[in-house]
């Protein structure tokens, strides 16, 4: 019997997958993860013992109290960035833009309604402004050089353009998700043995922190907690999670 090992050391690498609990969606691979730890809080409950001097305890309660998930995120994909900012998202795909509405300043950028923009055309009423020593192309829109002379603060022009496709996230518009995870691990420890976590209802909270500008690569902190499932029932069959090892 596997049980009667004694020696096993650990440590495990793997991948995690997740999907919205209840959901008809395939468990999916989250990406890279640098860190994925359990913490399992209880609440002690003591009886002192009055009955003599010294004092001491009679009796002990251990109840758990909650069960903590943390996480640090490699891949920030949108999947992944919707669920930690309680967002949804969508697939634009590429097209094109006649006619864009847009003021522009010297000295400051023309924010477009799609990113990447090509092929761009820019018009002071039928009039073509060229690019040359008047603005510049970024991913982000257009950015009007001081020392523009085709364009006046403040004036009114229009924009043709060409954009590929991209993914919006709209931070803030859903409910906190509740997710079904599986850690999939080897431990590299015992010669790749597998073992596996399932944790069944898994209520995550927002993200902790997201570098948008640092000096290494970007990852997303976030914590959840391992609810009680009602639908695990059972005698010994865990609410919370199930651990598998070779």
């Amino acid at each position: 019997m596997l049980t009667t090992r004694i020696f096993r050391p650990t440590m495990t690498a793997g991948v995690v997958y997740a999907r919205l609990l209840g959901s008809a969606a395939p468990l999916q691979s989250i990406g890279g993860i640098a860190e994925l730890i359990l913490n399992v809080e209880e609440e002690i409950k003591k009886q002192k013992d009055f009955s003599r001097g010294g004092g001491g305890n009679r009796a002990q309660v251990n109840r758990i109290d909650s069960v903590t998930m943390s996480a640090k995120l490699q891949d920030l994909n949108p999947v992944n960035l919707a669920r930690v900012v309680f967002g949804n998202t969508a697939a634009v795909v590429s097209s094109t833009v006649t006619g864009e509405a847009v003021t522009g300043y010297k000295g400051g950028l023309i924010k477009l309604a799609h990113l990447n923009p090509s092929v761009v055309v820019l018009k002071k009423a039928a009039v073509t402004i060229a690019a040359a020593g008047n603005y510049e192309v970024r991913p982000e829109g257009l950015f009007v050089l001081d020392s523009a002379t085709g364009i006046t603060d403040g004036d009114a022009l229009t924009v043709d353009y060409a954009f590929g496709g991209y993914d919006v996230i709209e931070a803030l518009t859903e409910a906190a998700p509740t997710l079904e995870m599986l850690f999939a691990g080897v431990n590299e420890a015992m010669e790749g043995a597998a073992n596996t976590v399932e944790l069944h209802r898994v209520k995550t909270g927002a993200l902790k922190s997201w570098g948008l500008i640092n000096d290494d690569f970007a990852e997303l902190d976030i914590e959840g907690e391992v609810l009680l499932d009602p639908t695990k029932t059972g005698a010994g069959t865990s609410k919370f999670f199930k651990v598998r090892m070779q």
